[in-house]
């Protein structure tokens, strides 16, 4: 934008022109004089004042294009949290009835057991089988006398699980062995100044045929029998053929 003393100065210039063509026209007839060189740009004016609302346009109608293709499905979400208990369901239907029971006779329960006692004044040799050859109760009725032992060896006539136990009474020192066949299962071994008496008892499963008794170890100073009582008893709890 030029400066204003030069905006000032061509318009002098240029009515100075003018004027001094005008005279000289008017006093020779002289030919009109150049056009003078334009003026600068003027500021810009003020905004208008804000007009009227315009009419509204025309309603558009909504246009519904064609269904799409199905798209792929979407992989498995999450599962959800687990619901409320529902309420109880009605009753259903009874049952039929059960099949008759067959009438319960104790007599008929399988059995096995036996209770014996030693009585010799013979010694018992380690590693043997220790002998017990008599009956704690022979007064008995015959369904109550159980089994027998064969030379202190019980032989299982029903497969099933047995309950055994033994008392020996010992000078100083005694170990015994529980045999289930020629496996020992268990050793007990006891020890004192005097006299004394040791036990033991265990459960051991039997198949038809195996056999259990008892055996002195090395380290045995077993009582005569005539003083004191060395016993043997075992029993059926359960049969599981």
């Amino acid at each position: 934008m030029a400066p204003w003393w030069l905006s000032c100065s061509t318009a002098v210039f240029l009515l100075l022109l003018h004027i001094d063509l005008g005279v000289t026209q008017s006093c020779s007839s002289g030919f009109p004089g150049i056009p003078g060189i334009p003026g600068t740009h003027g500021p810009n004016g003020l905004d208008g004042l804000k007009g009227e609302k315009g009419d509204p346009g025309e309603a558009g109608q909504p246009v519904r294009g064609q269904k799409g293709l199905q798209g792929l499905r979407g992989s498995p979400g999450r599962p959800g949290l687990k619901g409320d208990i529902g309420l109880a369901g009605p009753p259903g239907n009874p049952g039929l009835p059960g099949e008759k029971g067959r009438p319960f006779s104790p007599s008929s329960m399988q059995k096995s057991f036996f209770s014996y006692k030693r009585v010799t004044t013979e010694l018992a040799d380690m590693d043997t089988t220790l002998d017990f050859n008599k009956e704690i109760q022979p007064d008995l009725d015959q369904q109550f006398k159980g089994e027998m032992l064969t030379n202190g060896v019980y032989t299982s006539a029903i497969k099933g699980i047995y309950f055994f136990s033994y008392h020996i009474s010992a000078k100083s020192r005694v170990c015994m062995k529980l045999m289930k066949v020629t496996d020992v299962k268990m050793t007990l071994c006891d020890s004192s100044e005097g006299f004394l008496v040791t036990s033991g008892s265990a459960m051991l499963e039997l198949d038809v045929g195996e056999t259990v008794s008892l055996e002195l170890t090395k380290y045995n100073s077993i009582a005569p029998s005539e003083s004191t009582s060395h016993t043997f008893t075992g029993f059926l709890i359960s049969p599981t053929g």
